[in-house]
């Protein structure tokens, strides 16, 4: 399927969806590699990178396919990380991660005008997620952040 006929919507992580954000699941041999959900909404609710916390519900038409949050300093031009990126294991291999990045670096530039490089990390074990990465235009920075996770980064145009 051809990530412009999927239907990704991104809405904000409410009191009213939050229970459908924690049944997400990835599959076991994933779980090493990313934040559970309830853990990506801790850190939205305790920002402890004392820095903006918004965390977002993926939607494939009506239906709760993933998660992510976005980490960022408002107005600033390149602190912008996409963070707990994770689709549904009953959603992955059809095109639906590639589909949400895709609307969440659309998303990003809409809301956030000032925004010049979006950055995200990924595991150095997790070749998936740094195929879809690369594949997207991401490129590694050659740095890694403190848990020595792969600093990846795009320009958003």
């Amino acid at each position: 399927m051809s990530c412009s006929k999927i239907n990704i919507r991104l809405e904000p992580v409410t009191k009213e969806n939050w229970e459908e954000v924690l049944k997400l699941k990835v599959h076991a041999h994933q779980e090493k590699f990313v934040p559970l959900p309830a853990e990506s909404l801790a850190v939205a609710y305790i920002k402890p990178w004392d820095e903006a916390v918004d965390p977002y519900a993926i939607y494939v038409d009506k239906t709760m396919a993933g998660l992510y949050y976005l980490s960022y300093t408002p107005g600033s031009p390149d602190n912008y990380w996409i963070g707990g990126f994770i689709i549904d294991k009953n959603y992955q291999g059809k095109g639906y991660g590639k589909a949400a990045l895709m609307a969440i670096l659309k998303q990003i530039k809409q809301l956030h005008p000032n925004c010049r490089v979006a950055k995200l990390t990924v595991e150095k074990d997790n070749d998936m997620a740094q195929k879809l990465y690369k594949g997207l235009g991401f490129s590694d920075t050659g740095k890694t952040n403190k848990y020595d996770e792969i600093i990846y980064e795009l320009p958003v145009e």
